[in-house]
């Protein structure tokens, strides 16, 4: 009986030939990531557990990048950065991406792949639910407690349950006007908040791997909007030029047994399916976009560690180049690069940050800006009852600031239709 990737690379990791489902065991960690938010937390019981004076297990694998909180006046904000300051020049940490300096990088999950910490066959732990994203490079990636990462922070290992795997295939031919965020809403819709509690969820198919990474990126990024331990897609030429164009390290890629053995297995024909829309307060509360013409909405906001790469921006320009928003739309680069990309990326000879300023949309910095409100001056915060179409991954009230507001998650594509009418579009409308 054989295993499939996720099983093989927790065995791999735990010195064992063979693991199943349901075990528990000890793993070595590839790599630790923190933030701003979680990263003083952890901190703090590493030290109360470890001593004021010890060193963490590897200096060279734990990643420290500030992105939620810092483009802010907020006192307690500016304190949990100093904190990770410190602690930094403390531990001799390389690996921090400290805001203000020409390494700041922006939203980590985004940052992590881009600084090549994502590679096949390894194990990344970060405090951060969405850690799931890394995933899409083959590799057993998740999100976890401060408790378990100040652990970690001491001895580089973690007892871990082997989660089972569910695997959602997408057969057929990208249409395009179809984006990564339509196929992970298709699967929230049809199983749950909860349908895949404590699973892997793995996902294949000629659809899924005629994406590109940062596609790829986005269909791991919400396994936990599902319940799901991990995220994971095998590893195919895509991945390997990704990650050797980014990373020097030696890194050991599996892929499924052929006799591995699967909890579930959904299929589905990527041509049946339409642009979806998560409506208020549930990513599993799916409608198709055409369905929803009848909402009218206050912002569109484009941005975050599941909207805001590079990709998400370019698929947004296909149908704002030449056009006027009717709303207030935000534009929020993941990271530094992906600004920069705004910049070189061009459609029809004009860059797209100069499409989006034609257009009319407000750009942000590089950061998690919006995603998940925050201080009172972070310039998403919505003002109560106002709705917003956002390529975000959560809509629970308060999510975006206001509990009295409303936000519809879509992709890219959508939000950009939706920017131009003022009103929840099918992007189909404009290509």
């Amino acid at each position: 009986m054989g295993m499939t990737i996720t099983e093989k690379i927790l065995a791999n990791h735990s010195g064992r030939d063979r693991i199943t489902p349901g075990e528990n065991v000890w793993i070595d960690v590839d790599i630790l990531l923190t933030h701003d938010v979680t990263g003083p937390g952890t901190i703090s019981i590493f030290k109360k557990e470890f001593g004021e004076k010890a060193k963490i297990w590897d200096n060279d694998k734990v990643v420290v990048i500030p992105d939620h909180y810092i483009f802010t006046a907020d006192q307690h904000a500016k304190r949990n950065v100093e904190f990770l300051r410190s602690f930094a020049q403390e531990q001799e940490i390389e690996n921090f991406y400290d805001v203000g300096t020409p390494r700041y990088k922006g939203v980590c999950h985004v940052a992590l792949p881009e600084e090549g910490f994502a590679r096949p066959g390894e194990v990344l732990f970060g405090t951060d639910s969405h850690t799931c994203t890394a995933g899409a490079f083959g590799e057993f990636a998740t999100g976890i407690g401060n408790t378990d990462a100040a652990f970690i922070l001491g001895t580089g290992k973690l007892w871990v349950k082997v989660p089972s795997t569910a695997r959602f295939v997408f057969d057929g031919e990208m249409p395009d006007y179809l984006m990564a965020k339509d196929l992970i809403l298709k699967i929230i819709g049809d199983i749950g908040v909860d349908g895949a509690s404590y699973q892997a969820m793995e996902f294949a198919g000629d659809a899924v791997h005629s994406l590109n990474i940062e596609e790829r990126m986005t269909l791991c990024n919400m396994v936990i909007e599902a319940g799901g331990k991990n995220g994971v897609i095998s590893p195919d030429e895509k991945t390997m030029d990704y990650v050797k164009a980014k990373s020097n390290k030696s890194f050991s890629p599996v892929v499924n047994d052929s006799d591995a053995i699967f909890a579930s297995e959904r299929k589905y024909d990527v041509s049946e399916l339409p642009p979806l829309v998560a409506k208020p307060h549930s990513p599993e509360n799916v409608e198709p976009a055409e369905n929803l013409s009848y909402v009218k909405v206050d912002r569109v906001y484009i941005g975050s560690c599941t909207g805001g790469k590079l990709t998400d921006f370019i698929a947004a320009a296909r149908i704002l180049n030449g056009r006027k928003t009717a709303v207030d739309t935000f534009i929020v680069p993941a990271t530094t690069d992906v600004a920069k990309g705004l910049l070189e990326r061009k459609i029809d000879g004009k860059p797209l940050r100069a499409i989006f300023e034609e257009a009319g949309c407000r750009i942000g910095n590089a950061s998690c800006g919006a995603c998940l409100g925050g201080p009172e001056d972070t310039f998403g915060r919505l003002n109560s009852e106002e709705i917003c179409v956002s390529t975000t991954n959560r809509n629970f009230p308060g999510r975006m600031g206001s509990k009295k507001s409303q936000v519809f998650l879509a992709s890219p594509l959508t939000a950009a239709a939706t920017a131009v009418t003022g009103k929840i579009t099918d992007p189909r409308k404009y290509l």
